[in-house]
């Protein structure tokens, strides 16, 4: 194809003869030397490759360079640089929310965008309330991060890193956020997600049918 022009980070970058089918992930590693994004499952199901375009997360191991021409596209390294980290990485760096590191730019790209969308009031899938979802809960966090794999086990900090950033920012913007809770927001060891409400009321009706059952024996 003709000359393509990216604009990554701020900065436009020009691309002649570019092979059509190669991805946004293959342009930033081989041929702009941008290695934030990581190369991990190369099928969009590890998170390693996030990155924003226009705000938006987006595994660029499954998306073609030539079709994010005119988009603003952000890689770790626009969001921060070690002598000037974001408030999201300082925390990730505060609450040790990292063992290896491969999976953190990633993780951090994600998080940007998690916090936006909070923002912004988006639900997610287990937003009880979808006309006002609290984003803080823990569960939401866990969910809205699920796409993003840490094969070294830091979701704990990770969680604790992203709800911090989170507590400064929604609390900023919004006054009445200060009657919003972090449910559930004590991470500690082994973590798994609080249970939803509809487990909760399935776990109910379970033990009122068993001792419906036993009063009857």
């Amino acid at each position: 194809m003709s000359t393509l022009t990216l604009t990554i980070n701020k900065q436009d970058y020009q691309l002649d003869n570019l092979d059509t089918r190669t991805t946004l992930l293959d342009v930033c590693r081989q041929r702009l030397q941008i290695t934030g994004p990581k190369k991990g499952c190369d099928h969009g199901q590890c998170g390693a490759c996030t990155i924003l375009i226009n705000g938006r997360r987006v595994n660029s191991c499954l998306t073609l360079a030539v079709m994010h021409e005119g988009d603003e596209i952000t890689t770790i390294e626009g969001i921060g640089m070690p002598e000037s980290l974001s408030e999201l990485q300082q925390a990730f760096k505060d609450h040790d929310a990292f063992q290896c590191g491969y999976c953190t730019p990633g993780q951090i790209c994600s998080a940007t965008a998690l916090i936006e969308e909070i923002k912004q009031n988006w639900p997610s899938y287990v937003t009880t309330d979808l006309q006002n979802p609290n984003g803080l809960l823990v569960q939401e966090i866990a969910e809205r991060m699920s796409g993003n794999i840490c094969r070294c086990s830091a979701y704990p900090n990770i969680i604790k890193a992203i709800s911090q950033v989170l507590e400064n920012q929604v609390n900023d913007q919004s006054p009445s956020s200060e009657t919003r809770t972090m449910q559930g927001s004590e991470v500690t060891g082994i973590w798994s997600p609080p249970p939803s409400e509809a487990q909760l009321s399935s776990s109910s009706q379970n033990t009122a049918h068993t001792k419906v059952a036993g009063g009857r024996s």
